[in-house]
C-alpha cells in the first residue's frame, strides 16, 4: 500500500497566504524527517519563485509533464529531470510557468481530463515521498479539480479579513464533484492565515468555527512582516520567530491528522 500523502492547498480566492503555507509546510515536514516534493499547480509561478527557480535554462515544467502524461509517453526520465531542488532549504518541487495559464485549452479535449495529475503522480518516481504538497492557483478551473481529484487531503486557508468566507460555498462545490471522482477526498482542516486582534478576525473566526468545527485548525497564523521578508529572501521562516513557531505547530497538527 502506498504510504505517500497528496495534500492539495487551495482556495479560489487570491492572496490567503496559500504559497507561503507550502513552502513551510514542507521545510517544518523536512525538520521532522519527512521526505516531501512540493508542485507549482500555478501558471503564476509564486511557488517556484518562493523555492528560486528562474526558469533561465529551459528546465523541464508541470506543464510539459501533464502534456506528455496525456499522451501517455511521459517516462520516468522525464520527471527526474522536473524535480529540482531549493538552495535554501533543499525542499524537492517540480516547478511551473506562465505556460501552464494554457492548460484549460489544452485539457479541454483530453479523455479523462480530471484524472491527468493523478495518473502523473502514479508513477514509481513520487513514491520516495511521504507528502506532496501541491499549490493550487486561485480559480474553480480544471487544474484545481485534477489537484482535488489527485490528493488524499484538502487544506483551505482562508484569511481573517473581510469577505473571507465568498466563494467557500463554490469550493465546497467543487471538492463534492471530484470526490465522485475520487471518494476518498478528505478535508483535512480549515487554516486561519493573517489573523489580528481586531473584530473582523473574531468574527470570520467564529463564522468558520461554527462552519467547520474541528476541521478549524488551532494553529493560527499571525499577520506579520516575517512572510513577506522570507519571499522576499526565498527562503521558509526560522522556528525562532512568532510566525514560524506558528508555522511548526500548523505541521505537528497536520501530521496527526494525517494519520
Amino acid at each position: 500500500m502506498r504510504k505517500t500523502k497528496i495534500i492539495t492547498i487551495a482556495n479560489q480566492k487570491g492572496g490567503v497566504g496559500k504559497t507561503t503555507t507550502v513552502v513551510n509546510l514542507a521545510a517544518n515536514l523536512k525538520r521532522e524527517g519527512y521526505n516531501v516534493l512540493c508542485i507549482d499547480l500555478d501558471g503564476q509561478g509564486n511557488l517556484s519563485d518562493y523555492l528560486g527557480f528562474s526558469g533561465e535554462n529551459e528546465e523541464i515544467v508541470i506543464t510539459d509533464l501533464l502534456t506528455a502524461e496525456m499522451s501517455r509517453k511521459l517516462s520516468d526520465e522525464v520527471i527526474e529531470q522536473a524535480i529540482l531542488t531549493s538552495n535554501a532549504d533543499n525542499i524537492d518541487y517540480i516547478p511551473s510557468d506562465i505556460t501552464l495559464s494554457t492548460a484549460d485549452m489544452f485539457l479541454a479535449t483530453a479523455i479523462g481530463r480530471e484524472m491527468i495529475l493523478r495518473r502523473l503522480l502514479l508513477h514509481k518516481v513520487f513514491d520516495r515521498y511521504d507528502y506532496i504538497l501541491i499549490d493550487c492557483l486561485p480559480s474553480l478551473g480544471v487544474l484545481v479539480v485534477n489537484a482535488l481529484v489527485a490528493a488524499d487531503g484538502v487544506l483551505i486557508p482562508v484569511q481573517t479579513q473581510k469577505f473571507a468566507l465568498n466563494g467557500i460555498v463554490q469550493f465546497e462545490e467543487i471538492m463534492t464533484l471530484a470526490k465522485e471522482l475520487n471518494p476518498a477526498l478528505t478535508l483535512y482542516g480549515v487554516i486561519e492565515t493573517m489573523t489580528d486582534n481586531t473584530r473582523m478576525t473574531k468574527a470570520v473566526d467564529e463564522a468558520l468555527t461554527e462552519r467547520y468545527g474541528d476541521l478549524v485548525f488551532g494553529s493560527r497564523l499571525s499577520k506579520s512582516v516575517v512572510a513577506s521578508n522570507s519571499t522576499a529572501e526565498q527562503r521558509a521562516m526560522t522556528i525562532t520567530s512568532k510566525l514560524g513557531s506558528q508555522y511548526a505547530d500548523l505541521t505537528n497538527e497536520l501530521i496527526e491528522r494525517c494519520k
